[in-house]
């Protein structure tokens, strides 16, 4: 046994008797769940719209998403295709970093014009240790009193927090909560809910243009955010990458999904969900022995890039925590961000884009980091964070 094996062997001895944290375990154990339904031959998601109140206030806004993005801050640090995190984290000034505030005025009393953030803080036990935060781009946090959404809940009995990557719409100003039997829409802009009565266990949601795509329980249901019209859709949730807002209603949309030599980029079109292309994921310019082995957590589409968490093979180890940005039209992996080995498995969650072509990230233990893959720069957003964080845009 050479020093490269006994390391990793030390490694995932070390994993085997780390104490859990479930707060940042959920995606994984959908992933494991996800296998077992595969196994019995049920594959795809459930989708559902709900909505009750004013069908204007679910119109699609003309204006644009909230920029919460910030100017760097230190001169650009560009390593090549692969950026190490660096030990320590500088804390520039920031507009998403009140996310971890107390709130300190309810939504009805006090509606955003735009949200910039979504916060549930969770206890060590992954239950909801108080109401959902807002965070609006007034800098004042509310919270959300309107509703109180339940965890979401699989056949199997699984839960997770109705709080997730995705939930909050790009402009701002909407929050869809898929729930057993129903899906929960609030406009946070007039602290109103509509609810759509639904059957089967709802799960996940992506907003996709004017649709609404709600997956759980083997389907997958494109609503009309403005009708509540709700058609079948022939796309998985698990491997479906969020659409760039900008893009429109006619953009593709586009699966990652496969493990190792055989991950996989597919695009299909935006209304009927038919294959266009498909073609294999590959190294590009990332040097030897750094490849992505397996993707997990929500993929975010920002112009012609897309960006998403992955386990990796760096120069120490086969399954390093990391992040990968993609070419979506060839499939090459372009830039790959390091976290390295001493993290929590499935810590470190991409959370969407900025305006300015930075990836927005949770760094567990450490909160919540902004990269910006074309300099290499990484600085922190929030120090800590003990729960589940949704970002507009």
């Amino acid at each position: 046994m050479n020093e490269q094996d006994l390391r990793q062997l030390l490694t995932v001895s070390v994993e085997d008797v780390r104490p859990s944290h479930p707060a940042v375990t959920g995606w994984e154990r959908a992933r494991r769940t996800r296998r077992t339904r595969r196994a019995v031959g049920a594959v795809a998601v459930a989708v559902v719209l709900i909505g009750g109140g004013t069908v204007a206030a679910l119109r699609p806004p003309a204006n644009p998403p909230p920029d919460h993005s910030v100017a760097p801050t230190v001169a650009p640090n560009h390593a090549g295709p692969v950026v190490r995190a660096p030990a320590e984290l500088t804390f520039p000034p920031d507009p998403l970093a009140r996310l971890g505030n107390p709130a300190t005025v309810r939504l009805s009393e006090r509606p955003v014009e735009r949200a910039l953030a979504l916060f549930q803080p969770m206890d060590e036990e992954y239950r909801a240790d108080g109401p959902i935060r807002i965070l609006g781009d007034d800098g004042v946090v509310r919270s959300l009193d309107v509703v109180t959404p339940a965890p979401t809940r699989d056949s199997g009995g699984n839960q997770a927090p109705a709080v997730k990557a995705g939930v909050l719409s790009p402009d701002g100003r909407l929050a869809a909560f898929a729930q057993t039997n129903e899906l929960i829409m609030v406009d946070l802009t007039t602290a109103t809910v509509r609810r759509i009565p639904l059957e089967g266990y709802l799960e996940m949601v992506v907003w996709a243009g004017d649709r609404v795509l709600v997956g759980g329980d083997g389907r997958t249901y494109a609503v009309d955010r403005v009708s509540g019209a709700a058609s079948q859709l022939d796309v998985s949730l698990w491997d479906l990458v969020a659409p760039d807002p900008a893009a429109g209603r006619e953009a593709a949309l586009v699966e990652v999904s496969g493990m190792r030599d055989n991950l996989t980029l597919r695009s299909r079109t935006a209304r009927e969900g038919t294959v266009r292309s498909e073609q294999k994921i590959t190294g590009g310019p990332l040097p030897v022995p750094y490849q992505v082995n397996e993707f997990y957590g929500r993929g975010w589409l920002h112009g012609e890039r897309l960006a998403r968490s992955a386990w990796i093979t760096n120069s120490e180890m086969d399954g390093a925590e990391g992040v990968a940005v993609l070419d979506a039209r060839t499939g090459a992996v372009a830039h790959v961000l390091d976290l390295g080995r001493d993290r929590w498995k499935g810590c470190c969650e991409v959370l969407g884009w900025d305006n300015r072509g930075a990836v927005l990230l949770r760094l567990q233990p450490g909160g919540l980091v902004r990269w910006h893959p074309e300099t290499g720069e990484v600085t922190g957003v929030v120090r800590d964070l003990a729960g589940v964080v949704a970002l507009a845009g």
